[in-house]
C-alpha cells in the first residue's frame, strides 16, 4: 500500500471515528495506525484490535507520514511543542481539526514549512455520515486529493477557501446540534399533541431524514419541497407562520452566526 501510516494525535470521538472508518473502507489496518491519548488505558480495546496505541505524541509521529492533529484549540501549542522534534517537514503531512486555527498558525508555531491541511468533520463521522470541509493554503493538489480521500471513507467531504473555514465550523460541525435541538423541539411537541415521548422523536427523527434526503438525493431547494406540503388555508402553511412570528428562522440564523464568531476565537483565547 502506498498511503503512509497515519498518526491521530487526540483519540477522542471524531480521531476515533476517523480511524475506524479507514479500517472499514479497507484503507488502513489497525496496525497502520498510531492512536494516541494521555490515558492509553481508555485504548485498550483498540490496542487488542491491533491499532498501535501510546500516550507518547512524538513517538506517533516518526513512525507515520500523515499526523492527525485531533485536539482542543486550547491544548495545540503544548502539542506541537512536544512533537516538533518529530516532525520533518519533507515527509510529514499535517491534518489539522482544530476548531479556528490556521495553517499558517501551525507552521509558525512549529517555526517549519510543513505542509497542512485542515478539515472539519462533525460528529456524523461516528456513523459515516460526516460533512467534513477541507482547505488550506500551501498543501499540494495531491495532498488536499488524499485528505479528501481519507475523509470521504466517513461521510462527504467539500473543498473551501479556508478563510471559510471557522464559518464551516458553526454551520457544519456546531450545526449537528443545532438540528438535533430542532428534532427535540418537534418531538416534545409531537408529545404534547398526544404521541408517547419515544414514537414522538422516532417520529420526528425519520420526518428530518426524510426532508434532509429529498434536499439532497432531488438536488431540490427546500422552498420547492415546502410548497408541496402547502396547501390555501391549510394546517402546514398556518404552522409555518406561527414558527416564523416566533423568529424560528431568525434564531438558527443568530445561531449560526454566534457560533463562528466563537469559533474564531477560541484557539487565539488560549
Amino acid at each position: 500500500m502506498s498511503t503512509p501510516n497515519i498518526a491521530i494525535l487526540g483519540s477522542g470521538n471524531i480521531g476515533l471515528s476517523l480511524a475506524k472508518g479507514l479500517v472499514k473502507a479497507g484503507i488502513y489496518t489497525p496496525q497502520q495506525i498510531g492512536l494516541t491519548r494521555r490515558n492509553v488505558a481508555a485504548l485498550a480495546p483498540l490496542t487488542e484490535a491491533g491499532y498501535q496505541t501510546t500516550a507518547n505524541n512524538a513517538e506517533a509521529v516518526s513512525k507515520a507520514g500523515i499526523v492527525v492533529l485531533a485536539i482542543l484549540p486550547q491544548q495545540l501549542n503544548k502539542l506541537l511543542d512536544e512533537i516538533k522534534p518529530a516532525i520533518d517537514p519533507a515527509k510529514h503531512l499535517l491534518i489539522s481539526v482544530v476548531s479556528g486555527v490556521s495553517c499558517q498558525d501551525i507552521r509558525q508555531h512549529l517555526g517549519m514549512d510543513v505542509q497542512v491541511v485542515r478539515a472539519m468533520p462533525n460528529t456524523a463521522i461516528a456513523i459515516g455520515q460526516s460533512m467534513t470541509c477541507i482547505a488550506t493554503d500551501t498543501a499540494s493538489n495531491d495532498n488536499i486529493k488524499l485528505v479528501t480521500s481519507l475523509f470521504d471513507t466517513v461521510g462527504v467531504s467539500i473543498r473551501i477557501n479556508e478563510e471559510l473555514m471557522t464559518s464551516a465550523t458553526a454551520l457544519c460541525a456546531c450545526g449537528i446540534a443545532f438540528f438535533l435541538r430542532s428534532i427535540r423541539a418537534a418531538s416534545q411537541g409531537g408529545t404534547e399533541i398526544g404521541f408517547h415521548a419515544h414514537d414522538a422523536l422516532k417520529m420526528a427523527a425519520q420526518t428530518a431524514k426524510g426532508a434532509a434526503d429529498l434536499l439532497l438525493q432531488l438536488a431540490s431547494h427546500p422552498e420547492q419541497e415546502i410548497d408541496k406540503v402547502t396547501s390555501p388555508k391549510g394546517c402546514t402553511i398556518a404552522g409555518l407562520n406561527e414558527m416564523e412570528h416566533n423568529g424560528f428562522s431568525s434564531a438558527m440564523i443568530k445561531g449560526i452566526k454566534t457560533s463562528a464568531e466563537k469559533a474564531g476565537v477560541l484557539y487565539k483565547q488560549s
